[in-house]
C-alpha cells in the first residue's frame, strides 16, 4: 500500500477504534456466538446467533435498512454483508420469540437484497459495495464479494421458507450463479493449482483466501442446497469441505490463526475477534460435516486464545503486519 493510502487507512481505522459506538466496527465486532438452536441439515435458525446485530443501534436509512458509518471520505454506506447479517440475526430472534417486529425486519432485509441484486460487467448477478475500499489494493466501487453472495443466499432461502414467496428463491438462485463462475469470469470462485476451490471475500490478484469469508460463503452454498436440493450446490459444498480439509493447517501458526493467505513476508494474523470467529465457524463446520479435523482445530485454536502469552505474541505480530502492509 502506498504511504498516502496507508495514512488514510490508519486515520479511518483510528477513528473507528476511538469512536466504536458510532463506527462500522461496532457492527462487525460482536460476540461471534454459535447458535445451539440451529439445525445443520434443514433450513431453520442461522448457525450463529447474530443477536447483537439484530439489535443494531444504527444508523438506518429512511426505509429502516441498516447503514454503517465508515467516517472520513467514505461516510455512511449500505453494506450488503451487514444487511444480510442483520436480517439473519432478526430471523433468529423471530424464530425464538415469534415477535412480529423481528419478522418484519428480517423480511425488510430480504426485500432490499432482492431489489439490489444486479448483473456485474460479466453479466453475473451480485450485490455491490458502492464505495472504494483500501485492502491490499484499492477495491474500486462497485466491487462485490463471495461473502456477500453467500450470506445473501442464506437470508433469501430463509425468507422463501418463511413466506413461500418464489421471488426470494429466484433471487437466491441468481446469486448462486456467482459461485459457478470463476473470478476471471465475474464470479467468486477461484481454483488453485492443486484443484482447491476457494470462495473469495475480496476479488484481488493474487487471491488471499480470507478464512472467515470463505467459510461463511460456503454456508450460503450449503443453505442453497438445503432449499433446493441442487446437485451443483452439494458438489460445490463438498469441494469447499475438501479445500478446508486440505488447507487448514496453513492457517495455523502454532500459537494463533491466520486471517488470510496474504503472500507477504510477515503473515496476516487474525485479530482476537477473528480468531474467536474462526473457532466458532469450525465448530459449525464440524456440526454440518462431522469432520473431526474441524473440531480438533477449533479446540487447538481455543487453547491458543486461553494463553495470555500466545495472545500477546499474536498482538505483536498483528501490529507489525499493519505497520508494514495494510
Amino acid at each position: 500500500m502506498q504511504t498516502s493510502k496507508r495514512l488514510q487507512y490508519y486515520r479511518r481505522v483510528g477513528r473507528a477504534y476511538l469512536l466504536p459506538g458510532s463506527s462500522q466496527l461496532s457492527f462487525w465486532h460482536d460476540s461471534a456466538e454459535l447458535n445451539q438452536s440451529a439445525s445443520t441439515h434443514s433450513l431453520g435458525e442461522y448457525y450463529m446467533t447474530f443477536a447483537e446485530k439484530a439489535n443494531y443501534a444504527g444508523p438506518y436509512d429512511a426505509s429502516g435498512i441498516p447503514m454503517l458509518n465508515y467516517h472520513g471520505s467514505i461516510g455512511v454506506q449500505h453494506n450488503p454483508i451487514a444487511i444480510a447479517q442483520w436480517g439473519l440475526g432478526n430471523y433468529n430472534v423471530f424464530c425464538s420469540t415469534e415477535q412480529e417486529q423481528y419478522r418484519r425486519r428480517f423480511l425488510r432485509a430480504a426485500e432490499w437484497l432482492c431489489s439490489q441484486l444486479q448483473p456485474n460487467r460479466h453479466g453475473i448477478p451480485v450485490w455491490t459495495h458502492n464505495f472504494d475500499w483500501e485492502y491490499r489494493e484499492t477495491l474500486r466501487a462497485p466491487w462485490y464479494s463471495g461473502l456477500a453472495q453467500g450470506q445473501g443466499i442464506s437470508l433469501l432461502v430463509r425468507a422463501f421458507a418463511e413466506t413461500g414467496n418464489e421471488k426470494f428463491l429466484r433471487a437466491a438462485g441468481k446469486a448462486f450463479e456467482s459461485f459457478l463462475a470463476s473470478v476471471e469470469a465475474g464470479g467468486v470462485t477461484f481454483t488453485d493449482t492443486n484443484g482447491n476451490a476457494w470462495f473469495e471475500e475480496y476479488i484481488v490478484s493474487r487471491p488471499t483466501h480470507i478464512l472467515n469469508g470463505f467459510i461463511w460463503a460456503a454456508w450460503g452454498v450449503h443453505d442453497y442446497f438445503l432449499a433446493t436440493g441442487s446437485r451443483e450446490a452439494v458438489n460445490l459444498f463438498a469441494s469447499a469441505i475438501e479445500t478446508l480439509r486440505n488447507n487448514l493447517d496453513s492457517y495455523d501458526l502454532g500459537f494463533w490463526s491466520l486471517y488470510e493467505q496474504s503472500g507477504t513476508r510477515l503473515p496476516m494474523i487474525a485479530s482476537p475477534f477473528y480468531h474467536r470467529l474462526h473457532i466458532t465457524q469450525l465448530r459449525v463446520m464440524h456440526r454440518i460435516t462431522s469432520e473431526v479435523l474441524f473440531a480438533r482445530y477449533a479446540g487447538q485454536w481455543e487453547s491458543y486464545f486461553r494463553s495470555a502469552l500466545k495472545r500477546t505474541r499474536a498482538l505483536c505480530y498483528k501490529g507489525a503486519f499493519k505497520l508494514c502492509y495494510y
